[in-house]
């Protein structure tokens, strides 16, 4: 079962990943990856890295640091894999070391992700939903974040789950009948009817929406 997980930033995205993952590596008796996209360039995100580091401490992840090329880091193609997060992954392409920037990055990493859920069933991809807010972005923020909807939307329809949280709580969209009860009850354990209540433009953005030419 591969899963796609996004939400805002802190709202228990990468908790929530960890214990599916861990719960599903348990029930299979797989071994558990962890894959760290993110490349540090300063002292935030080192502290960012260690404090993801201290939150899976003794949960029994290996972890593989995979910035590019996620593809060639994956070989255990029984294992199960937590990959947090595409946001990261992205960024790295996209932006590179010498100040130029890689349009086709986004049409490259969605073909990447794309084959990965197609020869692999036990993936959990994490990424951060940055589509919402009424802000003017340069031309460079945004050709990023248009980018990170075309992943994230093909990653939606690829997986067998999508998830979003929303301050801590996990809300479901299934396109697979098979996904498994428990992970329906731990999406669905916090919720409540004024959740129920909120637009679903998480699933609007990423299910309902046409596909792109190249997608066609």
């Amino acid at each position: 079962m591969n899963v796609f997980i996004s939400g805002g930033a802190k709202n228990g995205k990468s908790d929530f990943a960890q214990e599916l993952a861990v719960k599903m590596a348990g029930e299979t008796d797989r071994t558990l990856y962890y894959v760290a996209t993110m490349i540090p360039h300063d002292d935030e995100d080192r502290e960012r890295i260690e404090r993801h580091q201290w939150n899976r401490n003794g949960l029994g992840f290996r972890t593989i640091e995979a910035g590019k090329n996620l593809s060639q880091a994956l070989t255990d193609h029984e294992g199960v894999y937590l990959i947090d997060s595409v946001t990261a992954l992205l960024s790295n392409e996209m932006f590179r070391e010498d100040g130029t920037m890689y349009h086709s990055a986004p049409r490259k990493i969605k073909a990447e992700l794309k084959e990965l859920c197609h020869t692999m069933d036990s993936l959990i991809f994490v990424s951060d939903y940055m589509y919402s807010d009424a802000m003017e972005y340069s031309d460079t923020v945004e050709e990023y974040r248009k980018g990170l909807a075309e992943i994230d939307k093909t990653l939606a329809k690829e997986c067998d789950a999508a998830i979003e949280m929303f301050y801590g709580f996990p809300t479901q969209y299934y396109k697979n009948e098979d996904v498994p009860e428990e992970l329906k009850q731990m999406a669905a354990r916090n919720d409540s009817a004024a959740r129920l209540e909120k637009a679903r433009t998480f699933g609007q953005l990423v299910l309902d929406l046409p596909e792109s030419e190249e997608d066609q």
